[in-house]
């Protein structure tokens, strides 16, 4: 069998799972309302409107009930049916007579397994007994069809695989995910947090996880200016006026925030940084000589998501984009693109992802421009991926309207791919703002611009490198590099000396004077990820020197202050792991 066999014979045995766990669930609560039940990557869930709140016990209980029903062998029976009979079935689940009513056609499908019955489309496995190895994961509030103006119902993610083994391996990937789950380590190294007053989505900032963004930020101007690229900065509000002319109101309004008044105008806070940089580089005539032009800003954006889809860094509704535009000549757009992808590929080495994904996305159903000119950007997109001699696969129609793009996915230490560098042609901003240049012939002819990013947020990378790490940055990343422990009081002076030493090197370090006893200090430094541990006692104040401990538990043999530094210094000089 085929892989794209094996998978969607793997996504029937998911979805028929779905069913049988809501059946579980019917059996147990009779008055259960049921939302849906889709596929997942890698599992499925359903969503229930249950009497009471569950509790993981519950899990135990509804799998029980779900192995019995797969041992009945019951048959998944495909049905067509009025839509009025389909009312009658679904009386009493006005979730389902929801979708009932919006569905165009006169007849719908439903599928019958035992004593259950759904809406749904099907496919399925042939009966119950094809369910193999499953287990249910865990129980999570959704708002029904995500929106919280909707009612909350009760989400249980579960998983499956054809095999034992298949499951055992997916189990210990989760666990070794959860320990690296970026949301549970930004609270336990007191990186960032979230705060209900201020609102979901929000990230505020704490000193250590300011100190990392500090860093990426300082490298990614610095690399930026080597290339050719002029830092620009644009407001954050804008009237709304602008937003009209570049489309976003009328085709990406649910993602807008509502317009405020200022002196009787309306004005919208930004969800792109494009159209700021539109308006600079339409300030004057621009001549086919100064092109092409690369602007770089990192612009924070906010964009409404809905409470329902916000994860931790990797969707939040205020977030910090890693942007830049080109406008340059046609002739010009090749040399660009290949510029910007040996761009992204250094910078993703750089952060230690040596595995990523690249996806040429073509044109999709809905488009703006020619075909003509979305098939030369296309071909042009494709070259300067050959040029590189990467290896790609392309998305047909996953373009987005306004041109073709280019996506690179990271791949974390485990393997998960994270949405990373991008690069997107654009034919509608151009023609929206008629951008031009001065030719040649002296005549005016359409800027080709490049939406592109090398990182993508700095939210979303930051929670990537997190998890990549499982919080133990590199070096020359970490937000301390160094803890200096004094053994008893009597060396507290000498601690304070060699922390300060330290910091006039550059090196952030600080010495740890609390009351405590040196195991417990050694410990905590630990689990904070410190890269070096100094430990200094009688031996060390009087040999000048410090007794290194790394974060792996190796101690190393005690060093002059000057051989640290140098070792600490090499290692932040080469951005190693």
């Amino acid at each position: 069998m085929s892989n794209q066999g094996k998978n969607e014979k793997l996504e029937r045995m998911r979805h028929s799972a779905s069913h049988v766990m809501a059946e579980a669930v019917q059996s147990l609560f009779p008055e259960v309302k049921f939302g849906i039940g889709p596929i997942i990557e890698g599992g499925f869930y359903y969503d229930f409107d249950l009497p009471r709140s569950l509790i993981p016990e519950d899990l135990h209980i509804i799998e029980a009930r779900m192995a019995e029903i797969i041992a009945s062998d019951f048959p998944f029976l495909r049905e067509e049916v009025e839509k009025e009979e389909a009312r009658c079935i679904f009386a009493y689940q006005p979730y389902k007579l929801e979708l009932i009513d919006e569905i165009p056609d006169e007849r719908v499908i439903v599928y019958r397994q035992g004593s259950f019955t759904d809406l749904c489309k099907g496919p399925h496995v042939s009966s119950t007994s094809e369910i193999k190895s499953f287990k249910l994961m865990s129980i999570a509030g959704a708002y029904w069809r995500g929106d919280e103006r909707c009612p909350m119902l009760q989400r249980i993610y579960g998983v499956a695989f054809e095999t034992q083994e298949e499951l055992e391996q997916h189990l210990e990937r989760f666990a070794a995910a959860a320990k690296r789950d970026h949301r549970k380590l930004g609270r336990e190294l007191d990186l960032f947090s979230f705060h209900e007053e201020a609102g979901p989505g929000l990230v505020h900032w704490h000193p250590k996880g300011a100190t990392v963004r500090r860093i990426i930020e300082d490298f990614w101007i610095e690399e930026h200016l080597k290339r050719g690229y002029e830092i620009i900065y644009t407001p954050h509000i804008a009237k709304i006026d602008l937003w009209k002319t570049s489309g976003h109101w009328e085709l990406y309004r649910e993602h807008l925030y509502s317009p405020m008044d200022v002196e009787g105008q309306e004005y919208l806070i930004k969800p792109m940084n494009c159209p700021g940089h539109i308006l600079i580089y339409k300030t004057r005539l621009r001549s086919y000589r100064e092109l092409p032009m690369r602007w770089a800003e990192l612009g924070t954006v906010y964009r409404y998501e809905r409470s329902g889809v916000l994860h931790g860094l990797t969707r939040v509704r205020g977030f910090t984009q890693d942007d830049a535009h080109i406008f340059c000549r046609p002739d010009q757009l090749e040399d660009e693109v290949v510029g910007v992808l040996e761009f992204a590929l250094f910078m993703m080495r750089t952060f230690g992802f040596e595995e990523y994904e690249v996806l040429l996305s073509t044109r999709p159903e809905k488009y703006a421009g020619t075909i003509e000119t979305w098939d030369a950007a296309t071909e042009t997109l494709e070259r300067a991926l050959k040029r590189l001699d990467l290896p790609y696969r392309v998305d047909p129609g996953e373009g987005v309207f306004y041109g073709p793009k280019i996506d690179i996915g990271l791949k974390d230490a485990l393997g998960r791919a994270w949405q990373g560098p991008t690069i997107q042609v654009d034919f509608n901003l151009p023609e929206r703002f008629d951008v031009s240049y001065v030719g040649m012939d002296g005549v005016e002819h359409p800027v080709v611009m490049v939406h592109r990013t090398v990182l993508g947020s700095m939210e979303r990378f930051f929670g990537c490198l997190i998890e990549h790490y499982a919080g133990a940055f590199p070096v020359w990343l970490s937000p301390v590099q160094a803890v200096v422990i004094p053994i008893a009081d009597r060396h507290l002076d000498y601690a304070l000396k060699v922390a300060a030493e330290l910091k006039a090197e550059g090196l952030r370090a600080q010495a740890d004077t609390r009351p405590e006893r040196m195991g417990l200090k050694i410990r905590e430094a630990q689990l904070q990820k410190t890269p070096y541990m100094l430990i200094v006692g009688d031996k060390e104040v009087g040999n000048a020197t410090v007794s290194v401990r790394l974060r792996s538990g190796e101690d190393l043999a005690g060093q002059a202050i000057e051989a640290f530094k140098a070792m600490a210094r090499e290692a932040m000089e080469k951005k190693a792991p």
